[in-house]
């Protein structure tokens, strides 16, 4: 066999081989989306940072939460599944989504934007144009989804979430300090020899029954909460919370910061942006024998909180797709620095609408 036969034989082959993975790529990884390819930019994440889908679901250290996922899961179920969301073998974060511990009622309109509707440019387009006149924002996540070439019967859930807060009095600047393990911390808060009584005033005791046992609120001009407890009890938010509103019951002790008493809170920053691959690519009925499944779940958590207050921001998207105490006489001390649950709530409404756990600070700042 001469030379130009062999290169003929071997260039034969590599096209031969190209032409079998496009073809493998085609028929075999595209059917088993549907047949949709993705636009996804690389997810940008933490390392060691854990989103949770509700407020039922059991965690670990360093774990956020936030609502808006919650919320397109209600829509799901109610406005378009009409029953609850089954996938066999069944999940338990999907038992737990489907049991609604967060709604519309736990937080005021304004502060919200939701729609659902079928997959498209002009719907694309109609977001935008939502959240750019009510939150003058931009969205994170919908240049992810595939916007063409939809089956009608194709579903996309969105919503986002957008609120600031303001203390009535920025706090004191505290200097760096350690957080645990952890050194060079920063921290705000009320030092020990502060005479200032705006700032104790802005400050409510929730229960004390030590220095690495406590829980504490810090209040807004705004209707907004924000709430620590050191070394929290519960393997789930809604377990934590609801031990802190039992301690809370039965503290008798002084419910406001009294003077020579510290408060030290760590400067906290998340940037969050999750896939949720377990609940993907399983198939589940509407009420009316519609089989669909789940093509793509993402959601941003992004939150700030230093001596003059906080903001977040977060998105959820989905798209659905169709197929055939005692009173103490010591000076007590408020210092967050340990592992702490923090939870923001509206005044008056039941549930908290952020909640995160956080053992290593560095990840947060």
């Amino acid at each position: 066999m001469n030379k130009s036969i062999k290169i003929v034989i071997v260039v034969t082959v590599i096209v031969i081989a190209l032409l079998g993975f496009c073809i493998y790529e085609k028929v075999f990884v595209n059917d088993k989306t549907g047949g949709h390819t993705s636009s996804a930019s690389k997810l940008s994440s933490t390392e060691g940072i854990t989103t949770a889908l509700t407020l039922e679901d059991e965690i670990k250290d360093n774990t956020i939460w936030c609502g808006t996922f919650q919320l397109i899961w209600n829509d799901l179920k109610n406005d378009l599944a009409k029953q609850d969301i089954v996938f066999t073998p069944q999940l338990k974060v999907v038992e737990n989504l489907n049991k609604e511990t967060f709604t519309t009622n736990d937080l005021s309109e304004q502060y919200f934007y939701k729609k659902v509707g079928s997959p498209s440019i002009a719907l694309k387009n109609e977001i935008e144009k939502a959240i750019k006149e009510k939150f003058n924002e931009t969205s994170d996540i919908l240049n992810d989804f595939d916007w063409e070439n939809r089956d009608p019967k194709d579903y996309f859930l969105y919503a986002m979430l957008k609120k600031e807060f303001k203390f009535e009095k920025a706090f004191e600047e505290l200097e760096n300090d350690k957080f645990g393990n952890y050194e060079n911390v920063k921290y705000f808060g009320i030092k020990k020899d502060s005479q200032s009584d705006e700032l104790r005033n802005q400050v409510g005791v929730l229960y004390y029954n030590s220095k690495n046992d406590f829980a504490i609120k810090l209040k807004t001009k705004q209707e907004d909460e924000v709430i620590f407890c050191k070394n929290p009890k519960g393997n789930t938010f809604n377990k934590i919370y609801q031990n802190i509103e039992k301690e809370e019951s039965k503290y008798k002790g002084n419910k406001r910061l009294q003077e020579k008493e510290l408060l030290k809170v760590p400067n906290i920053k998340i940037n969050e942006k999750t896939e949720f691959t377990e609940i993907q690519n399983k198939l589940f009925l509407f009420s009316n024998g519609d089989k669909y499944y789940i093509e793509k779940a993402l959601q941003t958590i992004q939150f700030e909180l230093d001596k003059t207050g906080g903001k977040i921001k977060s998105e959820a998207g989905m798209m659905a797709d169709y197929k055939s105490a005692i009173m103490f006489d010591e000076v007590r001390e408020f210092a967050i620095d340990d592992t702490f649950a923090i939870f923001l709530k509206e005044k008056g409404k039941e549930n908290p609408y952020f909640a995160g756990k956080i053992s290593d600070i560095t990840k947060f700042q």
